[in-house]
Order: C-alpha cells, then structure tokens, then sequence
C-alpha cells in the first residue's frame, strides 16, 4: 500500500536542497582551492621555501607529497558532496570552464597593450562568464553534470567487474601505453620547463609561480590522470557492454593449434614463393617475345648515348 510522506520530512542530498548549479559552483571553488593548496601552500612547508630541490629524490618527494595532497583533498570533497547526484560532474565541469574563461581573457589582456586589453579581457570575460551562467542553469547543463557522473568518472565502482576480464584489461594497457609514451616524450623532449612562470594581467599581479619542479609536477599529474581515465574508460556502462560483448564473440571463435599453424603459414609462404617466381617467369618471357623484331610490340633492347655522352641500355 503506498503511502505519502510530506517533502518537508524527505531527506535530501546537498545538491537537492542547494540546487544543481549553486552547488556545483560551490564544488568548483572547492576544487580550484584545493589545486591552489596542492600548487602553492604546500611547497612553503620545504626547508628552501619553495625553491626546487637540486635532487632527483627530493623533487620526486615533493611531487609526490602534493599529489598525495591533491587526492586527499578531492576525495574529502567527494564524501562531502555524499550521494548528490551530478554535483561531482558539475563542480568539475564548471571549473574546467571557469579555468578556460580566465586563460582566454588572459589571451585578450596579454595581446592588447594598456587599459583597452584590461577592458576587453574584462569583457569576453563577463561575456563568456554569462554563456557558462545560462548554459550550467538550463535543462542541456544539469543533463552534462549528470550523464558524466553517471558514467562513473568520479567512482571507484567497477561496472560488471567478472564480465570481459581480458578484453578490459587489454583497452587499459593500451590506453596506459599511449600515455606513457606520450609523457616519454614530453620528459626526453624537455617540452616542460623546470619552473613554470604564468603570467598573470589582472589586478597588478605580475608572474606567478606555479611551481619550481614543474618537470616533474606535470608529467606526474598527467601520468595520475591517464590511469585514472584507462580505469574508468573500461567501466563506463555503454564502453564496458562493448568490452563484454566483445569477448564473447572471441570465446566463440575457434582457434587454431600451433602446429595447424605452422604447417597453415608454410603452405602460405610457399604459395606466395611459387607466384612470385612464375609472375617473374611470366613477365621475363613476354617482355622477350613482344621485343622481338618479328613482332615489333615493344622496342628492342638496344643501347642508345645520354645526354652526358654515356652509353645507357633501353629497357622494356
């Protein structure tokens, strides 16, 4: 039998009580805080003050701990969005965009000299400001915030974790080589700077210093963000179905024994040989008859100087 329970006595998540964009926008300071900690604070806890370590042991040391700040701090912030739903996509969502509008207007305010470049950044920056607005309020946003939470981007949950072991474990391999080469490179090309100086146009900050370590900082993260995106690329629902089903059809597949297919790649390098001597033979034989003079198809093979004077023999 079913009941009514009055909505003042229904629990609700944050996400429900704050709505969807208030609470992303909140969970975006969250994030964008908790990167500024991770970049700037924790580095005054060295003995130098911040300045990179002359060591490949302490630089990794640092990096290491900020990553371990990093992760500790997004995961408290997770257990505090609770069982909300979308409020973990949105809040990354909407500071991947706000991160996107400021190095736009920076764009604007480092290209334009003086007071006009400040008042264009401050423009495309409000402009843009309000598309994020109307786009984070309306119907198409909160179906983004929550169709990325509910691929599982922000969980540790495995999505039919028995099913497609090795097709699934293969994509993450691959996925994992591609990044780890494309991160070898980066490192051997020296692609990241030692230290990385951001400009900053607004409010008469100058340079900022993101970091002293940066070489290895970077590579890093990026490294943490490729596993990360390779685990959870093979437990998306619509992806992982596809993973699953894959190996099905290969477990139905018959497979050879391995002296079937030795004899089997003989009999194909074999065949391959005998064809290509006797197009050989072929074409040896014709180009012969139709030079003949009886026959007059191709011109003989007769020698006839270059243009340097040398002597050079007409081929076929």
């Amino acid at each position: 039998m079913a009941t009514a329970v009055e909505p003042s006595s229904a629990p609700r998540a944050p996400g429900q009580t704050l709505g969807l964009p208030i609470a992303s926008l909140l969970g975006a300071v969250y994030v964008l805080a908790a990167l500024a900690v991770a970049l700037f604070v924790v580095p005054m806890l060295w003995p130098d003050g911040g300045e990179a370590d002359a060591t490949d042991a302490g630089r990794a040391a640092h990096c290491c701990l900020q990553l371990a700040v990093l992760v500790g701090l997004f995961w408290f912030g997770s257990r505090i969005a609770g069982d909300a739903v979308g409020v973990r996509g949105g809040s990354t969502l909407v500071a991947l965009v706000l991160i996107a509008i400021f190095f736009i207007a920076r764009t604007f305010a480092l290209n334009i000299e003086g007071g006009v470049g400040q008042m264009i950044a401050a423009g495309v920056a409000v402009g843009l400001g309000a598309l994020a607005f109307r786009f984070f309020t309306g119907r198409t946003g909160a179906n983004w915030m929550v169709a990325l939470e509910e691929q599982g981007w922000f969980s540790l949950a495995q999505y039919k974790r028995s099913l497609g072991l090795r097709v699934r474990r293969l994509t993450i391999l691959g996925i994992l080589i591609v990044g780890g080469s494309g991160l070898y490179s980066m490192s051997s090309q020296g692609a990241v700077p030692a230290k990385w100086v951001l400009q900053v146009p607004f409010f008469d900050v100058g340079a900022v210093t993101v970091s002293n370590e940066a070489n290895v900082l970077v590579p890093a993260l990026l490294g943490l963000l490729a596993f990360w995106v390779a685990f959870r690329a093979a437990n998306v629902p619509n992806f992982a179905e596809f993973l699953i089903a894959t190996e099905a059809e290969m477990n139905k597949v018959s497979w050879s024994t391995r002296k079937r297919l030795m004899q089997d790649t003989v009999v194909v390098l074999l065949t391959t040989l005998i064809m290509t001597l006797f197009l050989l033979a072929v074409d040896l034989f014709w180009g012969w008859l139709l030079s003949r003079q009886t026959v007059g198809v191709l011109p003989a093979r007769t020698t006839s100087p270059d243009k340097a004077g040398q002597v050079k023999e007409a081929k076929w």
